[in-house]
């Protein structure tokens, strides 16, 4: 489990083929001090398990099902990606509850400066709006994001500074392919929506197993 609070910046260093997918190696300066082999890092939104360390560089397994409902199919080398170490019990849940369990890659349509602050209008398959509310918490590439606007199928959000050159929102053109995570808390209430099940049986039974 993650919060969507990116720690560092990373560089992909090595992309290659690997039983089933392909093996990653990242750079890192600071997520790197504090990571053991099996350790699960979140990786532009993808929570993969770290397999071997090198010196400064993280190495990944990263397993076809990943590829294809991730941008990381097209990972290249010296490209910036956003980690993020697992939570701990006893840390702040500073931005919202994120998995790292990609729902569906969506696409950078426009990027606004406005001042000091950016906007980024961000678009998914149309089979997801249901999960969006304005002023509710999205993940894009396993960032922590409050919806500002909706228009069906497209989400505005406005990107603080801090959070801006902290992550690799910096280095996203139009037109990139983003990961996104749609909160799980409005997946759970679709469900129980959808399925008719007894809500308040449904969210004790939940809250038992969190």
């Amino acid at each position: 489990m993650f919060t969507g609070l990116i720690e560092e910046v990373g560089t992909v260093k090595s992309v290659k083929p690997a039983s089933g997918g392909i093996e990653v190696g990242i750079h890192s300066d600071v997520v790197v001090e504090d990571v053991s082999i099996g350790d699960s890092i979140s990786v532009n939104g993808v929570c993969l398990t770290a397999t071997k360390i090198e010196g400064n560089v993280i190495f990944f397994d990263v397993s076809q099902e990943s590829l294809d409902r991730s941008n990381l199919k097209f990972l290249k080398v010296e490209d910036k990606v956003n980690l993020e170490r697992a939570l701990k019990i006893s840390d702040r849940l500073g931005g919202h509850i994120v998995q790292g369990h990609i729902d569906t890659v969506g696409t950078v349509e426009r990027i606004i400066p406005g001042g000091e602050h950016t906007e980024f209008v961000i678009s998914f398959p149309e089979i997801y709006t249901e999960f969006v509310v304005e002023k509710g918490s999205i993940a894009v590439d396993g960032i922590s994001l409050t919806i500002n606007r909706i228009d069906r199928n497209r989400v505005s959000i406005n990107i603080i500074p801090h959070t801006f050159h902290s992550t690799n929102l910096a280095f996203r053109r139009e037109g990139d392919s983003v990961n996104i995570e749609f909160d799980i808390l409005g997946k759970y209430v679709k469900r129980i929506l959808n399925k008719g099940i007894n809500s308040k049986s449904y969210l004790e039974e939940l809250l038992e197993n969190f």
